[in-house]
């Protein structure tokens, strides 16, 4: 987590700032692909806002009202993220788009405009480079695709992509300015706005389905299930593990429910005692694991489903 605060705090600081100088030079140079980043530096502006609001209510200690905690704040602010980067960054800009390729207007003069450009693509790498680096301190062996499905801390991944579109977005304006300066389409400026927009919905679209995907409640992973199985079999009361249910509260907190067969000799008290010695047992092999669930079946009682 204290990683993925580094690379939300460096897109903040580069965002407010671009997202400033953008508007500026929008305004002077009358460029709707300008404008459009500069709303789309905005959205992420109040994006990285929200992952840290996240971040901060996830911590909460468990109430009486949420007795497995706030964990899920996170999740619930990922996903906000997601749909302000579809409605407010790419709707606005494809609407800002379609209308500027319909009504052209002839561009002032695109000096400040490829200043900023060049600024922004300065501080956007920047901010794209530290938000790899960090990223690839958790994703270990896996690959990019697959860390970002399993990765259970949207905030590592959130920013990665953000600032990734925000780049390709600032090279795509750049393109189509220069296009459109030198061949003379003013159209092709609101093109780019365009090209933008759709960029962001595709962006926003990925990030929306696995930041909904964590808030639905995502379990442990299959390897992890068969050395869970292992180590509480391993318990000479234990006759076997019938079922594992799992659930990720925040990234680094699980709630874990066990269904598990003990053995048909054993009193009330022997199981009651394996139970704290299995619970004691999994915590301290997964660190993970905050609330240990454990509900003793007999061998014939099968009908429950994962």
């Amino acid at each position: 987590m204290a990683s993925s605060k580094i690379s939300i705090y460096s897109a903040l600081a580069a965002n407010l700032l671009i997202a400033v100088t953008k508007f500026i030079a929008g305004t002077i140079s009358k460029s709707s692909s300008m404008l459009a980043e500069a709303i789309h530096s905005l959205v992420d502006t109040a994006n990285q806002l929200l992952l840290l609001l996240g971040i901060s209510r996830s911590k909460k200690a468990p109430d009486s009202n949420h007795p497995f905690g706030y964990g899920k704040e996170l999740y619930f602010w990922s996903f906000i993220v997601s749909i302000l980067i579809f409605g407010l960054g790419g709707g606005l800009s494809i609407y800002q788009g379609i209308i500027h390729i319909i009504h052209p207007e002839e561009l002032g003069s695109p000096t400040i405009s490829y200043i900023v450009l060049a600024l922004s693509i300065a501080f956007e790498g920047t901010s794209l480079v530290i938000a790899i680096k960090e990223f690839n301190k958790v994703k270990g062996d896996l690959s990019w695709w697959d860390a970002i499905v399993k990765s259970k801390d949207p905030s590592s991944f959130l920013v990665l992509f953000e600032d990734s579109a925000a780049v390709a977005g600032l090279f795509i304006v750049l393109i189509c300015m220069f296009l459109s300066h030198q061949y003379h389409l003013p159209w092709l400026d609101g093109l780019a706005s365009l090209l933008v927009g759709l960029l962001l919905v595709a962006v926003s679209a990925i990030l929306a389905r696995e930041s909904r995907s964590l808030l639905m409640g995502e379990g442990i992973a299959p390897e992890t299930k068969v050395k869970l199985t292992a180590l509480v079999e391993r318990h000479p009361a234990v006759r076997q593990v019938q079922h594992i249910l799992s659930t990720y509260q925040s990234p680094r907190e699980v709630v874990l429910m066990l269904i598990v067969a003990f053995k048909d000799d054993l009193t009330t008290t022997d199981i009651n005692l394996a139970i704290d010695e299995i619970r004691q047992n999994v915590k301290n092999e997964f660190k993970l694991v905050r609330f240990v669930i454990i509900q003793p079946e007999t061998m014939h009682e099968t009908t429950f489903m994962e």
